[in-house]
């Protein structure tokens, strides 16, 4: 089987409010070190954030899981301390083989009422052991409900166009590689936290039919728990943030990929994070 576990860490800062990247590690370990480790508001070198002291945390992760392929992508890239850079965004970890990857940044249209800030989306080809598949971890808007929308949308365009591509892959160039042909499966899954809750209008958009009635995405949750409510990814341990538990960290995946899922669920025991990690499994 294959493990992909979605963590939106809050860059190693637990709900008691301390940055401690060890805890953080030491929960993924608990969890058996899934082979694909997705984590969102990875920090890098950045200042400021509260309880934290600039600590390279892709560093620390990519030290801690050796085994994995580390694809880092940050949202925010900006000028930090004694002449570095600060970054703040995704981080894919994978023990599986990795093709191609893109590094997406997400639409932010302008928002003069509310802060935001940059957001992005890391795709990359994993092989899994029946096949090629998509993997993409993400994190969206939190106050603008404009941004989100059309980060959504977004999401939702790359998987058209991808299953485009996989219908009509495009010829190679012969003496030029970076024209090569590269797998890029119409197969995928999605995760991150999303910023919305079941039942709104970004979450009914994501798992909308096109205008063929096909469905790009499909809820993992509900694939394998039917009607039965999500539970709550946040809220739980008495974080300064939120005042109430509901869920906001989903994945998605294409319908063909919906057979092999065999696990989806919310690891309610950590306290490391202000989000609870949420974990697949999909079978051979």
């Amino acid at each position: 089987m294959t493990r992909i576990v979605s963590w939106n860490i809050q860059w190693c800062r637990g709900a008691d409010g301390e940055v401690r990247p060890a805890r953080t590690i030491d929960a993924l370990r608990e969890m058996g070190t899934p082979e694909l480790i997705c984590l969102q508001e990875v920090a890098q070198c950045f200042p400021g954030l509260p309880g934290g002291a600039a600590e390279d945390e892709v560093a620390l992760l990519c030290e801690a899981f050796p085994d994995h392929l580390a694809i880092w992508g940050p949202a925010v890239d900006v000028p930090g301390e004694d002449g570095g850079r600060a970054r703040f965004g995704n981080l894919l970890l994978s023990r599986l083989p990795v093709g191609q990857v893109f590094h997406r940044l997400l639409p932010a249209p302008a928002e003069i009422a509310l802060p935001s800030m940059q957001r992005a989306c890391i795709e990359a080809v994993v092989t899994l052991p029946w096949g090629a598949v998509r993997i993409m971890t993400t994190h969206l808007e939190y106050y603008s409900a404009r941004q989100r929308s059309a980060q959504v949308a977004a999401l939702r365009g790359v998987q058209a166009e991808a299953c485009e591509i996989a219908r009509n892959p495009a010829p190679t160039k012969e003496g030029n590689p970076a024209f090569a042909a590269r797998p890029r499966p119409a197969s995928a899954l999605v995760c991150g936290d999303f910023n919305c809750e079941p039942g709104s209008d970004d979450h009914a958009a994501m798992v909308a039919p096109d205008e063929t009635g096909a469905r790009l995405w499909q809820d993992a949750w509900s694939v394998f728990h039917g009607s039965r409510p999500h539970a709550p990814s946040v809220g739980l341990h008495g974080a300064e943030w939120p005042k109430r538990a509901y869920c906001c960290d989903f994945a998605f995946l294409t319908v063909d990929m919906a057979s092999r899922l065999s696990g989806v669920e919310i690891v309610e025991a950590t306290a490391a994070s202000d989000h609870q990690p949420l974990l697949l499994t999909l079978d051979d």
